[in-house]
């Protein structure tokens, strides 16, 4: 249990300390990499409380997907990534450090996990005996059913504005007309050229 709570101690002061330094950050890049960071902590967290679904869902959805994108937004920002790279070979070992740094939580929640589970005292067991995705599906599609719905027809409209605000209809780009494909006949789709032996097509 000891173990367990040192593990709990060092994610929480990783996740503070990370997520000062994106706000506090005055290169976007480094913002972002300190973001993915407080993901990982925060997941090592879940993974401590027995919700390894959640952890797993941080990780690919938040680490994998948006802060991936974060990081590709601001690549396409004007960014002088000139002066970025001049010290590249400075902060290399900073970087070497985030990275074991990583490593190191990973693996010191995975021993703190593995003899919490020895030791039978599980911090939140799921009811029943089910899996913990299970249990989180029963309260999502049963109590909670009308605010995922809620939650997916936000989203919904945000993609949609999202789309709406980044459209540019332009005149040279050729598109696809449905209604112009349906009401095609062969005399509108077809044309036959006689050519005549010798001559080719003008």
């Amino acid at each position: 249990m000891a173990l367990a709570a040192i593990a709990f101690y060092l994610l929480s002061a990783a996740t503070l300390i990370s997520a000062f330094l994106v706000v506090v950050g005055r290169n976007p890049v480094h913002s972002v990499l300190f973001l993915i960071v407080t993901f990982f902590s925060a997941a090592g967290l879940f993974v401590l409380l027995g919700a390894e679904f959640l952890a797993m869902l941080l990780i690919v959805v938040y680490v994998g997907a948006v802060a991936v994108l974060f990081l590709f937004v601001v690549m396409m920002l004007d960014v002088d990534f000139a002066a970025l790279r001049a010290g590249f070979a400075s902060n290399l070992p900073i970087g070497l450090g985030i990275a074991a740094l990583l490593a190191g939580e990973m693996v010191f929640v995975s021993v703190a996990v593995v003899n919490n589970g020895a030791s039978k005292a599980t911090p939140m067991a799921a009811p029943g005996g089910v899996t913990n995705a299970e249990a989180i599906g029963r309260l999502l599609y049963t109590d909670y059913v009308y605010y995922f719905q809620a939650a997916g027809l936000v989203l919904l409209v945000a993609m949609i504005g999202a789309i709406v605000l980044t459209l540019r209809h332009r005149a040279y780009v050729k598109r696809q007309s449905i209604a112009d494909q349906v009401a095609r006949t062969p005399a509108s789709g077809m044309r036959v050229v006689q050519i005549k032996s010798g001559e080719g097509l003008k």
